[in-house]
C-alpha cells in the first residue's frame, strides 16, 4: 500500500509589525541613544520647532475633540430628513445660509473639517458642507471678539474680517455647485450612513468620534510638524521689513497664514504683534488663515482625499485672498 502523501500545507500568512511593536522599539532605540538626543534637542532652532509643534497641536486638539464629538452626534442623532427641511431646496441659497450658520458653532478649523464629512455624509450637499467648512473657523463670536481685543484702536477689523471671511466661504460654496465634482473626493467621504435606531444610536455615536478623531489626529500632527520647521525656517527680520511695500506685504501675508498655520482663535494677537505692517496685509493674514493652511491642507487631503485638497486649496487661497482685499478696502479705508 503506497503511503499517503502528507497534507498539504495551508497558506502561510505573512506576520504584520503592529503600531505597540513600533512604539516599543522607539522606546527602546530613544533609551541607547539618549545622550545623543538630548544634545541635539539642546540646539535652539530645535528648541523653538518644538514648542512651535506642541503649541499647535495643543490649541487645536480640543476644538478638534469637539468638531469629532459634533460629527459623532450628527451620525448618530440628527436624521437626514431634519436637515433636509431645515436647509433651503435651493443650492444657491443654502450655501450663504450655511456660511451664516457657522457664527453659531465656535470650532477651531480642525473642528470643522470631521464635522463637513459628515453633513456630506447625511446627505447635505457638498457645497453647502464646504461652506460651512470655511465660515465657522472665521465668523463665530470667539474668534471676532478676540480680534476685537487684539485690535483696540481699528474696530473696523472686526467687521472687515466678518465679511471677508463670510465671503470667502460663500463664493467658494458657489463655486464648488458650479465647477466641482464628487469624483475629485474619495468615495469613504461622501458614503451615506445607515439611519441608527434607538438601541445603537450612542454605540455609533462613539465608535463615529473615535474613528474621526484618529483619522484627524495624525494629519494634525503631520501639520503640526510642517508649521513648526517652517517658523524655523523663515526668518522674521523678513516679515518685519516689508511694512513699506503694500502688495508685496499682502502677498507675504497671505503665504504666512498658510505656512504658520495658527488656530483662528489665537492669530489675530499674532497679526497685532506684527509691528509696521499696515492693516490690509494683516487682514489677508486673518482671512486666509482659517481657510487654508498646512495643517488644514494635510486635514482635507486625509478626509476628503489629495484629488479634492490640490484643487481647493488654491482655489480657497486665490478666493479669501481676493475677498480680504476688497473687504479691506471698503472697511478699512486701503492700507489702513
Amino acid at each position: 500500500m503506497d503511503p499517503q502523501p502528507p497534507p498539504a500545507a495551508g497558506p502561510t500568512r505573512s506576520r504584520r509589525v503592529t503600531s505597540l511593536e513600533i512604539l516599543c522599539a522607539l522606546l527602546v532605540l530613544a533609551l541607547l541613544g539618549q545622550q545623543w538626543i538630548a544634545s541635539w534637542l539642546d540646539a535652539p532652532a530645535v528648541r523653538t520647532g518644538a514648542t512651535i509643534f506642541v503649541a499647535v497641536c495643543v490649541q487645536a486638539l480640543p476644538f478638534l475633540v469637539l468638531g469629532v464629538l459634533i460629527s459623532g452626534a450628527i451620525a448618530a442623532f440628527v436624521p437626514a430628513s431634519l436637515l433636509d427641511r431645515l436647509l433651503p431646496k435651493r443650492e444657491a441659497v443654502a450655501v450663504p445660509v450655511a456660511g451664516i450658520a457657522g457664527v453659531a458653532l465656535p470650532t477651531c478649523e480642525c473642528a470643522a473639517v470631521p464635522v463637513a464629512r459628515r453633513l456630506m455624509q447625511q446627505g447635505v450637499p457638498t457645497s453647502v458642507a464646504l461652506a460651512f467648512l470655511l465660515a465657522a473657523p472665521a465668523v463665530n463670536p470667539i474668534v471676532l471678539v478676540a480680534t476685537s481685543v487684539a485690535f483696540p484702536n481699528a474696530p473696523a477689523m472686526v467687521l472687515a474680517r466678518l465679511t471677508g471671511s463670510l465671503a470667502t466661504a460663500v463664493v467658494m460654496g458657489w463655486l464648488w455647485a458650479r465647477f466641482g465634482k464628487a469624483a475629485w473626493i474619495v468615495e469613504r467621504a461622501l458614503r451615506r450612513i445607515p439611519e441608527p435606531d434607538g438601541r445603537t444610536r450612542w454605540r455609533m455615536f462613539f465608535e463615529t468620534s473615535r474613528a474621526d478623531l484618529v483619522d484627524a489626529g495624525g494629519f494634525l500632527v503631520i501639520g503640526g510638524l510642517t508649521a513648526a520647521v517652517l517658523n524655523v525656517v523663515i526668518p522674521r527680520a523678513w516679515v518685519d521689513s516689508l511694512g513699506s511695500q503694500l502688495v508685496l506685504g499682502i502677498v507675504v501675508m497671505a503665504a504666512l497664514a498658510v505656512l504658520l498655520a495658527l488656530c483662528s482663535e489665537a492669530d489675530a494677537f499674532v497679526a497685532a504683534s506684527i509691528a509696521g505692517m499696515p492693516l490690509l496685509p494683516k487682514l489677508v493674514f486673518l482671512v486666509v488663515g482659517p481657510a487654508i493652511d498646512v495643517k488644514l491642507f494635510a486635514l482635507q487631503a486625509g478626509t476628503f482625499g489629495r484629488a479634492f485638497a490640490l484643487r481647493f486649496a488654491p482655489a480657497t487661497l486665490v478666493v479669501a485672498t481676493a475677498c480680504a482685499v476688497v473687504s479691506g478696502v471698503v472697511f478699512l479705508g486701503g492700507a489702513g
